[in-house]
Formats: structure tokens, C-alpha cells, sequence
């Protein structure tokens, strides 16, 4: 068998395009190999977002090149295909994100196969191949955006909104059920404007007619009898439709909203779609219906013209609002993006600043929050066991990106299985939990 290495870098939607090219690697009767010594060809997904991630990206390929010396470029970055090609000339090939086929020839041109592709031994499970634990997955159901946020190159990259058809996303989330997923995470670039660009025209999933909109996704997810998490959710007015069910216990009470500013200011200066809604208004509702819902975001601090009293309206919404997870950053020019042009852009040191006070302020709230859980009882999925304890997550927590729940337990606990603990103790992020023996 030929023998591919594979790294791949960025957001959950890059490593869902990874899934899918080792996939069809392995159906042609590669062999996924762990080291670069027994590679005969290396695959680096890249990452193009902002400049740091760019530098991460360009420094794999280099590393690929220094240890295997045959490597195909692929992802984000590779839609600056001459910029790479200039500091890394020896590459095979460069692609852009989600041109599958094209990577794929591309390691059958390099790397031919041996002998042919025998589907008795050249095994694949139904689910494809996943890079995430077997338990959780993510389902991806467009690619591309229609928004031109003034920070962002993401359009120019992955192109315009194109939805999948929803029979498709329900026939994948069923069979990666059935591989023993116990939470499905939807993502997007926009996960709330899924189907307008069908005119959320309607489909069909086991016969049973679904219209290719947020809502009646969920509703169907919900039937399948998993966690259901949402990520990249825009605040529109018709997302308050999606709170009843998270009330109702259909799918999780947690929404990821990238609100990124609190300054109306700012916000117009981001071109942030949404942007003129009453967002304080809009999560008061929400917790109205749905009380235990845990509300996820994330910010830019140092955007070009942010001035101090913009900072300070940043900081007032967030005690305001008091979210429960929130991620920070501090602004990156990257190359194409609108915003390079603003006047005002704000020096290194004082994005530091306002990124300390940002986190600062942040850590009281969720440090508040998740105090406010201790000798509650909780519903956590086990993760991982480690030196003997359960390392875990709540409805309220993501994989990756938000806390943990650290499980003390008389009785084994296993990976990918549901337990009820009662939490003991907060820190500003995780908790300590002990389990509840039924």
C-alpha cells in the first residue's frame, strides 16, 4: 500500500475537509501513516485566516518539507498559491480549501499505488474517516459566506453560502449516529442563514419532507436522540424560533454567537451583519424562554479606530450581558482585508492592554457563573480518563474552546459515555465534580 501523511491545521471546518480527504484516501487503499519517515507523500491542510495562523501554516509546510521533502499544499492558504510556491518551491502541488478531487489526484499522480484497491481488506467504516474522538463529531452544512465583515477574507477563500441539501446532512448525522456519535456539533461559516440560498427549499430525509432551514434541521437532529450543539449562529430575529426547542430539552441550551464588539461603532465599522440588532434585548429573551442556556462568543479587541470610550462600551456589554464562554482576540491585519485601510489602527502594546482587561473582566463573570453551579447536579459526557481521573464536559462546555469538567468517581468511567455528577467546586473556567452513583 502507498502511505500518506496528513496534518491538518485550523478551525473545525478545515479538519471536517480533512475527514473527508482521508476518507477517499482510504477508499482508494491508502495507508494513513502517523510519521513523516514512512510517508511517501505529506498533505499539509493550511490555514489562511489571520497572519499568525498563515506563519503556522507556512512553517508545517517548511517542516514537511525539511523531514519528507514531497508535499502537497491544500486549505485556505493555498489560494495564495504563488506566495507559497516562492517561499517553499519544492512543494508538488497547491489547492485551495475544498477542492477535494484535486488534492486527491494529486497524491495519485506523486504517489501511485502499489497494486489495486481491494475493498475486502482496504477497510473504511461506514462513517468515514474521523480526526475526532469517537463520540463527538462535527457536521458541516454549507460552505462559504455571503458576509463581506470588513476584518475578513473568508468569502474571497471559500467562496459564497452554498448549503447542503438537508437529506444529505440528516443521512450523514444518522450513519455517524450509528458509529456511536453521541454529540453532533453543527458548523458553518454561518450556521444561522442555512438553505437562503436554496430559498429554503424543502427536502426530504426517509421520506419525510424538511424545509433547508435551521429550524426544521434541528428539529429533525433533535429526533435522533444525541446531543445536538450550535455553532456560528448570527443573532437574527429568526433564531428566538430555535430557543423553544433547547427549552423543550430537544437539543442543547448552548448557542455559539459571534457578537465580536460591543460598540455599535465598531460594529459598523466590522460590517457585522446583525449588527443594528438589540443584542441585550435579544439574550434577556432568550433566557426568559430558556433559563439555562449558556450563550458562547467571541471578540476583537485593537479593531482599527477603537478608541478607549469604544473599549469601555466593550466592556460594559459584557457586564451586561454576562455571557457564560467567551473568547478573545486581539486584532490581526490580513492581507485583502477591508479593515487594513481604516485609519486609527491601534499599536501592539495597547491591544495587549485591552486584551488583559477584556479577560480580566471576562474571568470575574464566568468565575461567577460557574460558582453559581456548585452542589448542582449535572448530565456530563466523559472525554477522556487520565492518571485515573474523568475529564469531562457539560451541556454548557464545547470541545476545545470552553472548560472542562474534572469527574471524581468510586466506579470506572469510560470515554464517550453520559454520567450524572454533582459539582463540588469552581474555578474561573472548569469544574470539579463528583459522580452520582444511580
Amino acid at each position: 500500500m502507498s502511505t500518506v501523511g496528513f496534518i491538518s491545521l485550523g478551525c473545525p471546518k478545515a479538519l471536517v475537509d480533512s475527514e473527508r480527504i482521508l476518507t477517499q484516501l482510504r477508499l482508494d487503499g491508502y495507508k494513513i501513516s502517523a510519521s513523516y519517515e514512512e510517508a511517501e507523500v505529506v498533505i499539509v491542510n493550511t490555514c489562511g485566516f489571520i497572519d499568525s495562523a498563515k506563519a503556522e501554516s507556512l512553517q508545517a509546510i517548511g517542516d514537511a518539507i525539511s523531514e519528507n521533502g514531497r508535499v502537497i499544499v491544500t486549505g485556505c492558504l493555498g489560494v495564495h498559491a504563488d506566495e507559497i510556491r516562492s517561499i517553499h518551491p519544492q512543494v508538488l502541488s497547491v489547492t485551495g480549501p475544498q477542492q477535494y478531487e484535486q488534492v486527491v489526484r494529486a497524491v495519485h499522480e506523486h504517489a501511485p499505488m502499489t497494486r489495486g484497491h481491494d475493498p475486502f481488506t482496504d477497510l473504511v467504516p461506514p462513517q468515514g474517516i474521523k480526526l475526532t474522538p469517537r463520540h463527538y463529531a462535527y457536521l458541516k452544512i454549507s460552505e462559504g459566506c455571503n458576509h463581506r465583515c470588513s476584518f475578513c477574507i473568508i468569502p474571497s477563500m471559500r467562496g459564497k453560502l452554498e448549503s447542503r441539501e438537508i437529506g444529505d446532512v440528516m443521512k450523514e448525522a444518522e450513519g455517524l449516529v450509528r458509529a456511536g456519535v453521541k454529540e453532533l456539533l453543527v458548523i458553518s461559516q454561518d450556521t444561522s442563514a442555512y438553505g437562503s440560498d436554496r430559498k429554503y427549499k424543502t427536502g426530504f430525509w426517509n421520506g419525510r419532507p424538511l424545509k433547508t432551514d435551521m429550524y426544521d434541521l434541528c428539529v429533525a437532529l433533535a429526533t435522533l436522540g444525541v446531543w445536538v450543539r450550535l455553532h456560528y449562529v448570527y443573532p437574527y430575529p429568526h433564531v428566538d424560533r430555535i430557543i423553544p426547542l433547547m427549552a423543550a430539552g430537544k437539543i442543547l441550551p448552548y448557542l455559539d454567537v459571534p457578537f465580536q464588539h460591543g460598540s455599535p461603532r465598531i460594529l459598523k465599522l466590522m460590517r457585522r451583519p446583525a449588527a443594528t440588532e438589540d443584542t441585550l434585548v435579544r439574550i434577556n429573551a432568550w433566557r426568559d424562554i430558556c433559563p439555562e442556556i449558556t450563550v458562547r462568543s467571541t471578540f476583537i479587541v485593537g479593531f482599527p479606530g477603537e478608541t478607549e470610550q469604544d473599549f469601555q462600551d466593550l466592556l460594559a456589554f459584557l457586564e451586561q450581558a454576562q455571557l457564560d464562554r467567551v473568547g478573545c482576540f486581539q486584532y490581526s491585519p490580513v492581507g485583502g482585508a477591508k479593515a487594513n485601510d481604516l485609519p486609527g489602527h491601534v499599536d501592539d502594546e495597547l491591544k495587549q492592554d485591552r486584551w488583559d482587561r477584556f479577560m480580566q473582566t471576562q474571568a470575574g463573570i464566568s468565575a461567577q457563573k460557574l460558582k453559581n453551579r456548585v452542589g448542582k447536579d449535572l448530565d456530563v459526557l466523559i472525554d477522556e480518563i487520565k492518571d485515573g481521573q474523568a475529564i469531562a464536559r457539560s451541556y454548557a462546555d464545547a470541545p476545545d474552546i470552553d472548560g472542562n469538567v474534572f469527574v471524581h468517581s468510586d466506579s470506572p468511567l469510560k470515554p464517550g459515555e453520559f454520567a450524572r455528577v454533582r459539582v463540588d467546586r469552581a474555578g474561573d473556567y472548569d469544574l470539579w465534580a463528583t459522580h452520582q452513583h444511580l
